[in-house]
């Protein structure tokens, strides 16, 4: 693409891009995307009126003021070859995440510790899709040492694309569980577009970070050139959790002294893990990833502990599926507290699979005896059970504020579209 290279030298000179003109600042690069509701050709004039240095458009009907402009068959195809152009200039370490639970976090948690000991850069939030990981790859200035890029998918092929344009040297799939079953066409669908970075990893000569939880990560990684292997056992970097607090604490193998985390539930011990497998790689000192892993604190909903009075609320609410709720559930039951409250949302795209699954989790709700059960929205409501049933968050929060509960241990997980968030 002729102009791909012309846009490069702009890029340069203005290295900041922008696809939405309520963010954009003085100077930066407007692409004009479109999306099933809306048309960003259509902001072009006012993104350069708003101080953009140029534009770039795929609609010749906006295509209005050719020196400040450029014109593409496909804005978003254009940004991801941008995006590419800039990655092939950058000669350093990038390490790809992706699984079903846990990116987000572990990347955080990686970030954390890579960036005590590295200049570092990280994919923002979870801006992990096709139009985030190439701005994410677009914000990495001269001079960075380590790239983290986080990449979700929702069907197969996508991890594929993101690999293509991110190229990473280095990969690691958290987990794979039950999400997106529509998108992906069932469990084994999941299985095969999160391996798609292996993928990639096997045909490049690259490096990936296992797991040994998962009996099924160490099969799909054979072959991969180098493999380095965290998790409970049979790893090269071993940590067990502490039973019983509502804060994650993780001993190491070799270590005297626990990392006591910020984190919420024993289902955050493999992203802890993987944070140190990742440091230990690239040479941090222990000590640092120590302090590093000790003073993240999560925020957005996620792992979250807070208190209200004598009340400790577990929020981890930003997102759900049935592994994730099911880990929720199991730790939650687990800690030493004498009164438990859930309020559960229900869990979005697991398509035919959905009533089962939903079925499945308040079975599992029936082997532990609880202070309160609340089951909000969703196919919750075409499933049996015991439990109080309320279509909506607000509802819930309507009920919750009507139950002063003192002393009591409360935990509010569902899928995002749920908005639990809300309860409080």
């Amino acid at each position: 693409m002729q102009n791909l290279s012309a846009l490069y030298d702009r890029y340069r000179a203005h290295s900041s891009i922008q696809t939405d003109t309520r963010k954009l600042q003085p100077g930066d690069i407007f692409f004009a995307l479109k999306g099933p509701h809306f048309n960003g050709n259509a902001y072009a004039e006012q993104a350069l009126a708003a101080g953009a240095a140029y534009a770039v458009v795929d609609d010749p009907a906006f295509y209005t003021q050719p020196d400040k402009m450029m014109l593409v068959p496909d804005a978003l195809q254009t940004l991801q070859r941008l995006a590419n152009l800039h990655r092939r200039a950058l000669d350093i370490p990038f390490l790809a995440i992706t699984g079903t639970n846990g990116k987000t976090t572990t990347k955080e948690l990686i970030n954390a510790v890579l960036s005590s000991h590295f200049k570092t850069v990280a994919t923002e939030g979870n801006l992990n899709n096709h139009i985030g990981v190439p701005l994410t790859l677009l914000k990495i200035p001269t001079g960075t040492e380590i790239a983290v890029i986080e990449m979700g998918a929702n069907h197969q092929r996508e991890i594929a694309g993101y690999c293509e344009v991110a190229m990473p040297t280095h990969g690691l799939i958290t987990n794979i569980g039950k999400a997106h079953l529509e998108g992906f066409g069932g469990p084994e669908g999941v299985k095969i577009a999160k391996g798609e970075l292996y993928d990639y990893l096997r045909a490049h000569e690259g490096t990936a970070f296992v797991c040994t939880d998962y009996d099924y990560l160490l099969p799909m990684a054979k072959g991969i050139p180098q493999i380095i292997t965290y998790g409970g056992h049979d790893a090269s970097y071993q940590g067990q959790a502490i039973a019983g607090s509502a804060l994650l604490a993780v001993t190491l193998k070799g270590s005297d002294a626990p990392i006591q985390t910020h984190l919420v539930g024993a289902y955050n011990t493999a992203n802890v893990l993987a944070a140190v497998a990742v440091g230990r790689h690239f040479g941090v000192p222990e000590a640092s990833i120590r302090t590093a892993l000790e003073g993240y604190v999560p925020s957005n909903n996620r792992s979250q502990v807070i208190q209200q009075g004598s009340n400790t609320i577990i929020m981890d609410a930003y997102n759900a599926n049935p592994s994730s709720m099911r880990a929720a559930i199991e730790n939650f039951a687990g800690l030493n507290a004498p009164k438990k409250v859930l309020l559960l949302g229900g869990m979005m795209e697991l398509g035919a699979d959905s009533i089962e699954e939903h079925q499945a989790l308040v079975d599992l709700l029936q082997q532990t005896h609880w202070h309160a059960v609340v089951l909000v929205g969703g196919d919750f409501s075409k499933v049996k059970h015991p439990y109080l049933f309320l279509p909506d968050a607000a509802a819930a929060h309507q009920w919750l504020a009507q139950q002063q509960f003192q002393h009591t241990y409360l935990l509010i997980k569902g899928s995002r579209s749920v908005g639990m968030e809300k309860v409080l």
